[in-house]
């Protein structure tokens, strides 16, 4: 390839693809030979042929970032929202033996998250969504108030693989729902976003099962009739308590302060991850990845890479301390009685 610049004369041989290695590319500036070393994921010099494009600021995921697409990936989201390049940023690792044990994070209060309702569920480029406008609303659980559940969606990975944005121990799961939640107070989500609590997110970690999980069955069975972004679809007779855990395996969960996970990233989240997974079996998981993004390629991927806590306290629930104290009281009587036997 040949281009006449006023400064020289510039030839390279190049593909516009990514670099899977680290590749030594000869770039010739007036009669000087000057090496360029495109590092891994970087695209070649080649697809700087349509610099108009390069000024574009709409976001994607990693697994969206080509030379064709020029979309803003997650190392430059802060060139979209400045709040993305943030210290309070989501979502994050979750060490275990690091969090710490707080005993006003009990059980939280569910009211209308058994009513049943029709749901318009649309795939917005990005994920699908389904808003809600009968009024879920969550209390206690070590929250400063009451707060009303506006809508949910989901993150995932590809073809059931790993795709949650939070991680456990490194670990990544299939899947992530987030139920967004806005203090009563405010009206809309852009009006909480100006309170730095002003928006409370459930997460729930989705794993694979040996048989599917009928509660999913209207929401997987709407994906069908969504594979195109912006279309959207119906979805019956469902309800928020149907999605989630039964309220005995929600006692334990971890909590911080954190952030969206999409851009604008605004810092006014209250997290709240649970620890238990909602179990759906392969297929189930597999069905979202046959969605489409806004470009046009399949859907997966979707997860935002995890950000550093930067000094953040991580807590975990006091029942989840208290199961962990008698797990610890157990082996230790164990222990006890072992070393107490006669030989």
């Amino acid at each position: 390839m040949r281009s006449d610049a006023p400064w020289g004369t510039i030839r390279w041989n190049v593909r516009t693809s990514w670099v899977p290695s680290p590749a030594l590319i000869i770039v010739r500036l007036d009669h000087k030979i000057q090496p360029f070393f495109p590092s891994v994921g970087q695209c070649h010099p080649g697809c700087l042929r349509a610099p108009a494009l390069l000024n574009r600021t709409e976001w994607c995921y990693q697994s969206q970032v080509t030379c064709e697409s020029h979309c803003k990936g997650p190392e430059k989201w802060q060139e979209v929202g400045s709040n993305c390049g943030s210290s309070n940023q989501s979502p994050v690792n979750i060490v275990t033996k690091r969090t710490l044990p707080d005993e006003r994070l009990a059980p939280f209060r569910f009211t209308h998250y058994q009513t049943n309702f029709n749901g318009n569920i649309k795939n917005n480029g990005h994920s699908v969504q389904v808003n809600l406008d009968h009024g879920p609303l969550i209390g206690n659980g070590g929250l400063e108030a009451t707060y009303r559940a506006v809508q949910f969606h989901l993150h995932w990975g590809a073809d059931g693989g790993p795709g949650s944005e939070h991680t456990v121990d490194g670990e990544r799961y299939p899947m992530e729902l987030h139920i967004v939640h806005i203090k009563e107070k405010h009206g809309t989500l852009e009006a909480a976003l100006q309170d730095p609590t002003g928006v409370a997110v459930l997460g729930f970690f989705y794993e694979e099962s040996a048989s599917s999980n009928k509660k999913y069955d209207p929401v997987v069975n709407a994906l069908k009739n969504i594979a195109r972004a912006g279309s959207s679809a119906v979805v019956n007779h469902i309800s928020l308590a149907s999605l989630i855990l039964p309220d005995g395996n929600m006692t334990s969960y971890y909590r911080y302060k954190g952030s969206l996970t999409t851009p604008g990233c605004a810092e006014s989240v209250v997290w709240t991850v649970f620890e238990r997974a909602i179990p759906l079996s392969k297929a189930q998981l597999g069905a979202f990845s046959k969605l489409n993004f806004s470009d046009g390629t399949a859907m997966v991927n979707t997860f935002r890479p995890v950000q550093p806590l930067n000094g953040r306290p991580v807590y975990r629930s006091g029942s989840r301390a208290l199961a962990a104290g008698v797990a610890l009281l157990a082996a230790s009587l164990s222990a006890f009685v072992g070393l107490s036997r006669p030989n």
